[in-house]
């Protein structure tokens, strides 16, 4: 069982009242044998959050309990993880074969099972065909796969993953992601994978834990966290381009915004101070549309076209398809949207408010 409970974490940096704190009270459980990814932007604690599940970094209040045993104290070499990182920390002397039976061997695992599971892993990763040879005769994704096989032949109850395709170029990081996906399939280890890449959070999660400067913004499946999300942060985080966020004041169907008065399709949840999200799929060119747009320029992105402009002198964003009629730079063009696609936050906390 490789279930993982984080429960009330903290983290601080220094002592007494000159400390800093970076994780601030986490809680979360994670059952056994899913896929969690960690997503959040640089410097929001994320890596440190899995160092401490890893016992690289020590935890300043709470407790992480892997399988329902409390770690706190518990050596990293003694709590059945392995663990993948950024850079792929391979011995550039030894081959394929010896980098992946390398763990095993220092453990004193017989022979013939160190050739059984690196054979087996070998497989699984594409590289039977590639261990007899050495790091430098390697692509950047074999490396990486040489790296995650490594962490497989220790048959470990949790995988953590460190940002482990940040070095690899737009194709690659497509590939392993596929590749990543398959292997949880077929083993069914526990992982939690760090990233920042808002795509590698939705493509590889079964859950993801959004992370905003120590603290979780929002925790759920990738299409509960896109469809409904908790705040304007993972609004604004999730989602390439992300969600067009709109501060104005609500006035029953009408919404103030600039100095304009935009009508819409239903109330707003409640009159006052507002924020209305809207994503830019979400958005057509509609002649009989209620909002006008001022378009400022046009992105070509072979299927699609992303549309900017300004509603109200509001930065604007809505994506068309690229077969459609594209409108003129500098024109004004007129929007429309679905019922049902408007979102609504808390002008002063920016919470998801419930229509």
């Amino acid at each position: 069982m490789g279930s993982i409970s984080i429960r009330n974490v903290t983290k601080r940096y220094g002592l007494g009242g000159t400390g800093t704190a970076v994780i601030h009270g986490i809680d979360t459980e994670i059952a056994d044998g899913e896929f969690i990814v960690i997503v959040g932007p640089s410097g929001c604690g994320k890596s440190t959050l899995l160092r401490m599940v890893a016992g690289l970094e020590e935890i300043s209040g709470g407790e992480i309990a892997i399988s329902g045993r409390v770690v706190n104290n518990v050596e990293p070499s003694e709590r059945d993880i392995a663990m993948v990182f950024q850079n792929y920390a391979l011995y550039p002397h030894m081959s394929v074969y010896e980098n992946m039976a390398y763990g095993l061997k220092i453990a004193s695992v017989p022979k013939n099972e160190i050739r059984r599971r690196v054979d087996k892993a070998a497989g699984i990763l594409q590289l039977a065909m590639l261990l007899d040879r050495r790091p430098r005769e390697l692509s950047g994704g074999q490396r990486q796969r040489v790296a995650m096989g490594r962490a497989i032949v220790r048959e470990p109850e949790v995988f953590l993953f460190d940002e482990p395709l940040s070095n690899l170029d737009a194709k690659l990081r497509a590939q392993t992601r596929i590749e990543i996906r398959k292997l949880h399939a077929e083993l069914g280890v526990t992982s939690l994978f760090v990233t920042h890449d808002q795509v590698e959070a939705m493509t590889l999660a079964q859950r993801m834990i959004v992370m905003n400067a120590g603290r979780v913004e929002q925790i759920g499946t990738p299409e509960t966290v896109y469809a409904r999300p908790a705040s304007t942060f993972v609004a604004g985080f999730i989602g390439s381009p992300p969600m067009n966020l709109l501060r104005g004041r609500a006035e029953g169907q009408t919404f103030h915004l600039g100095g304009q008065a935009l009508p819409l399709a239903e109330p707003a949840p409640r009159d006052g101070d507002l924020i209305l999200g809207l994503r830019p799929e979400h958005v057509a060119l509609d002649t009989t549309g209620r909002w006008s747009l001022q378009v400022d320029l046009l992105e070509m992105l072979g299927a699609e076209r992303l549309v900017h402009g300004r509603v109200a002198n509001a930065d604007f964003t809505l994506r068309i398809d690229a077969t459609l009629s594209a409108p003129r730079e500098h024109s004004t063009v007129w929007l429309r949207w679905s019922t049902g696609q408007l979102h609504w936050f808390d002008a002063t906390t920016g919470a998801r408010i419930e229509g």
